[in-house]
């Protein structure tokens, strides 16, 4: 008998633009399994599953393997992670029309070249051409993204300090009328969107990442905000920027990605300003302490991190470690905890880390929400030990 609100899988596959043999298939990959199965062995799809049936045809569309799909679509199903999903997409699409413009203008340049006899770039075309870099920098831009957006959202969804992260460590930065700042590893901007209404209008911005991918999409964002703002693709380790050009340097959540801190230490240095100050903020052992015990009880060989961060720039030995370089050295603590009620946004969390934990999760996606939204159903309590550190230029 059918249910309400449910199709069968013709109906189903029909809507959708695929054969019922696709949707066998991506049943027995566990890439897309029906919502409910009938006695007579009928299945069922919901229009929560042709959502996400959109996103596993785009991630085809951009050439991801299935076995890195299916981790893509396991992340949740609530009303944000759609939201989130189909922005992504947007921007991705946005991006890969401007690429075809462009390569279309390079055609038309080498015919105009050809036509009257002068040298074409046949490099600049190749290079304009080439499907492959396009397809790589489409995807790695999506998992950057998509796991930025999974950890924002599970901080500001179920945070107990109302001020918010980003508020917080804007207010901590103390940007002044006319004062010149850098941030490293800028993500999506969520720190300047979030605080768009504090910015000095004088105020001179320029935000950097490592991702040309990330940088294009915030740079297009924050271009609607009305302030100067810059984003620039750059490496920590290497800032192209004048000696004391900055009055302020923010990186968040970052330093402890780099591969030599004390070159980025002197990076930083060299381009503040005498009396110009960094905020650097990180964590410690105990933050999200919870979220590591809660994978490793349902499978003990799960390692979220396959880098411990804090032991390489954290809350207890950054400050010794920034004391060779700055002066009046502080730090200045987030107060604040989670109690997750939700599975879906602490999934998604958890998948977006950068350890094993997709090799023993992905194939008992289901055994491991059931497993943790009976976590979840109570109130799941996650411990925060996160901060930041402020200095000064000696």
């Amino acid at each position: 008998m059918k249910k309400d609100g449910y199709y069968a899988s013709g109906k189903f596959a029909e809507m959708a633009h695929v054969t019922k043999k696709t949707l066998r298939y991506y049943d027995a990959q566990n890439i897309l399994k029906p919502s409910h199965v009938a006695e007579n062995g009928t299945r069922y799809y919901t229009d929560n599953d042709f959502a996400k049936l959109q996103q596993i045809l785009f991630l085809k569309y951009l050439s991801f393997p299935l076995s890195d799909i299916k981790e893509l679509t396991v992340r949740g199903t609530d009303q944000d992670f759609w939201l989130e999903s189909l922005q992504m997409q947007t921007s991705l699409l946005d991006e890969h029309i401007e690429q075809m413009i462009l390569m279309k203008k390079s055609i038309q340049e080498a015919r105009e070249a050809i036509l009257e006899s002068r040298e074409v770039n046949w490099s600049e075309m190749l290079r304009l051409s080439n499907a492959n870099e396009l397809e790589q920098k489409l995807k790695t831009q999506y998992v950057n993204s998509s796991n930025i957006s999974a950890r924002i959202h599970l901080h500001s969804a179920y945070s107990e300090n109302k001020e918010g992260w980003f508020p917080w460590l804007y207010r901590m930065a103390d940007i002044k009328p006319g004062e010149r700042v850098l941030e490293l590893g800028c993500g999506d901007g969520s720190l300047w969107t979030q605080n768009v209404n504090l910015i000095p209008d004088n105020a001179s911005i320029i935000l950097t990442d490592i991702s040309d991918g990330i940088v294009r999409e915030t740079g297009k964002k924050l271009a609607e905000l009305n302030h100067d703002i810059q984003c620039q693709v750059m490496d920590a380790h290497h800032i192209y920027a004048e000696d004391g050009s900055f009055d302020v340097v923010i990186a968040n959540h970052m330093l402890f990605y780099c591969e030599d801190l004390e070159k980025v230490f002197s990076e930083i240095r060299r381009v503040l300003k005498p009396g110009g100050r960094m905020i650097c903020s990180t964590y410690s052992s105990r933050h999200m302490q919870e979220v590591s015990k809660l994978v490793r009880e349902f499978d003990d060989r799960i390692i979220l991190s396959a880098d411990v961060l804090f032991d390489k720039f954290g809350k207890d030995n950054g400050g010794a470690q920034l004391s060779q370089y700055f002066s009046e050295v502080s730090w200045q603590q987030f107060e604040d905890s989670l109690t997750v009620t939700k599975p879906e946004p602490l999934i998604a969390y958890i998948l977006s880390c950068h350890g094993n934990q997709n090799r023993y999760i992905v194939d008992k996606y289901h055994d491991f929400y059931n497993f943790v939204k009976k976590k979840t159903d109570r109130g799941f309590a996650i411990t925060k030990d996160a901060g930041a550190f402020i200095t000064t230029v000696k």
